[in-house]
């Protein structure tokens, strides 16, 4: 369980506030207006940005001693943030060895993990060889491949085509449901939301809300969405 413990996030003059729980397998969208702190709070639970208070929390465990690095969490940004230099493979390989140490186990679980997001035969191809929908894919393989239980997606398919972007939605919740990852996925677009999220975080006015069932809060939803939607 992922617990936001009475979190202060603030830098200069902005400041968010969070105190809820995502249950194991959740899967939510992050919706809220340019600038509302959205990706601000993806970054504190990655542990790239430190809580002015509060504690963020894994199973009961504070994880603010730990660096990025050995949190139970993948992330995915919009860039992908793939080696140009590197080929698809060694990108991938990354998720498994930072100093790219791999056996042939290793390379038996690339090579899977790219067959399984329709990359298979691509293996010697760097970043710039493909096209958006692949490099999304690529960037999907290697959290698949880190296999933490918490995946932040800070908008990877925003520069999709809807179709594509749909599909990629689909394997992310496939892919969510055989591993039991909860899942938090900042988008602007409702239709994202409703496609893909069971829950909504609503961030807005300096609070990330608790998350609210999707159908019952784009239902009725609060003057902040609103305003936001239009």
């Amino acid at each position: 369980m992922l617990q936001l413990e009475r979190v202060v996030l603030a830098q200069g003059a902005f400041r968010l506030t969070a105190d809820w729980a995502a249950e194991p397998g959740a899967l939510i969208a992050v919706m809220g207006p340019s600038g509302a702190g959205k990706s601000t709070l993806l970054m504190a639970i990655a542990g790239f940005l430190a809580p002015a208070a509060g504690r963020i929390l894994w199973n009961g465990s504070d994880l603010g001693p730990l660096p990025p690095g050995q949190r139970p969490v993948s992330i995915l940004f919009q860039d992908q943030n793939l080696f140009p230099h590197l080929t698809l493979a060694q990108n991938l390989g990354l998720g498994i060895s930072p100093r790219l140490r791999l056996g042939a186990a290793d390379h038996r679980r690339v090579a899977a993990a790219l067959d399984r997001v329709g990359l298979g035969g691509l293996h010697n191809r760097r970043p710039a060889q493909l096209s958006g929908g692949q490099l999304g894919r690529a960037a999907l393989a290697r959290a698949l491949l880190r296999a933490r239980p918490l995946l932040l997606l800070d908008e990877p398919f925003a520069a999709l085509g809807p179709a594509l972007k749909a599909d990629m939605l689909a394997l992310v919740g496939e892919i969510a449901v055989e591993t039991g990852a909860t899942v938090l996925m900042v988008t602007h677009d409702p239709q994202d939301a409703r496609r893909f999220a069971g829950q909504v975080v609503l961030v807005a006015d300096g609070v990330a809300a608790t998350p609210v069932a999707t159908a019952d809060l784009f239902a009725r939803p609060p003057q902040a969405l609103r305003d936001y939607l239009g």
